[in-house]
């Protein structure tokens, strides 16, 4: 039987808001996790560790508070007829796994083919960390970078590729490092246009066979 949480606001039987805790109810489930974990929150080099594993979760989490359709709303028309493609390669993100809480540490490689507008290329990586900050698995965190991109710049075509390393896997469970998992998701253009799609995949330096 599922139990409503009483922290959780419904609206029309969805998720509406999440009513966070004060931040001494997140500093005294700090302290149950490191009782948990076996340490006394009492001895000396605890004493101020809950108020920094707050302070660092509203770094590592703040994407829950920015608005990624939003950050997109600026745009650009004077481009002199720029039709290609635009690629922002290798953007560094850090994330943190929905399952585990643990890092993920990976590279974005994000273009769009623009149709009469454009957008500041600060704006793609900050759309991308927008997601990042957040618990997230690496398919959604793609699929939702990409879409984003596509409702909102309504370009011909939208493409990301994000490569990254799972924590949850190279310190815990099957303890393998060095493994980079790879996700992509393709909108438009470089979807339907092979060719389109391979361009891209040049110039992130992944070459895909043009046979």
């Amino acid at each position: 039987m599922n139990v409503p949480d009483p922290k959780i606001k419904m609206l029309k039987g969805h998720l509406a808001e999440i009513v966070r805790p004060s931040r001494e109810e997140a500093e005294e489930a700090v302290r149950t996790l490191l009782r948990w974990a076996g340490d006394d929150p009492q001895r000396e080099g605890l004493l101020d560790t809950p108020k920094r594993v707050t302070k660092a979760y509203g770094e590592w989490f703040r994407g829950y508070s920015e608005d990624p359709a939003k950050i997109l709303e600026r745009t650009f028309e004077e481009v002199e007829g720029y039709d290609e493609m635009v690629v922002l390669k290798d953007i560094a993100f850090e994330s943190y796994c929905e399952h585990h809480m643990a890092p993920i540490i990976g590279r974005a490689h994000v273009a769009y083919w623009p149709t009469d507008r454009v957008v500041g290329i600060s704006k793609l990586a900050r759309v991308v960390d927008a997601f990042a900050k957040r618990l997230q698995v690496q398919e959604k965190l793609t699929a939702q970078v990409a879409n984003t991109l596509m409702d909102v710049l309504k370009p011909q075509g939208v493409a990301v590729v994000i490569e990254a390393e799972h924590q949850c896997m190279s310190t815990r469970g099957v303890h393998k490092h060095g493994v980079c998992m790879v996700t992509s998701a393709m909108r438009g253009l470089f979807e339907t246009d092979r060719e389109v799609r391979r361009d891209f995949m040049d110039v992130i330096g992944k070459p895909v066979s043009r046979a």
